[in-house]
């Protein structure tokens, strides 16, 4: 199910019995159970799909990518994500300049922190090792807004390796956004 964020489909009562808190991305199982955060949705994969795990099973790397996914859940994207930035400018009125100032305030001090978490767990050409996981699957959607909001991004030389090195991924080309079939145009 397509949802437009933009005009507040995420909103409508329809979808807000899916998913109580109205934010996106929701994933409805064969059972008809509904999860509506995506660390419970990638839980969910886990478990299900244990053929493919997003996260190491042993540490310390299972460690390094949970602080890296973290950083990035709990420290980036909640302060930076649509929402909040809708709220900015409709309500506290703020300069369109200004939401880009805090936009590139809080997404280079959170990638300054997971740049320097990349360079401890310095292994692979991911985020944690040889192969694309979790971390990568939250760090991607990032860098790419921050390519979009025209943020500086120089100083950050291993995110950018690793964004250089997924989105050369099938995996990853086909799960852009640009390329889904219930694509919204801007």
């Amino acid at each position: 199910m397509g949802v437009n964020i933009r005009i507040g489909q995420q909103n409508a009562l329809a979808y807000r019995r899916m998913n109580p808190v109205g934010l996106v991305p929701t994933l409805v199982t064969d059972d008809g159970e509904s999860l509506g955060q995506s660390l419970a949705i990638v839980d969910w994969l886990d478990r299900h799909f244990p053929q493919t795990p997003l996260l190491p099973t042993s540490d310390p790397a299972r460690s390094q990518a949970l602080e890296i996914v973290y950083a990035i859940a709990c420290d980036i994207h909640p302060i930076n994500n649509m929402r909040v930035l809708r709220y900015l400018t409709d309500e506290l009125k703020v300069s369109e300049e200004d939401k880009k100032r805090w936009y590139a305030h809080w997404i280079q001090q959170g990638l300054s922190a997971v740049e320097q978490l990349l360079r401890k767990s310095q292994s692979g050409r991911f985020c944690v090792g040889d192969a694309p996981g979790l971390a990568d699957c939250c760090l991607i959607p990032q860098w790419a807004n921050a390519l979009r909001m025209g943020c500086d991004l120089s100083g950050y030389p291993r995110c950018k390796a690793v964004y250089d090195a997924c989105v050369q991924l099938p995996a990853f080309i086909a799960a852009a956004p640009e390329n889904q079939q219930d694509k919204i145009p801007a």
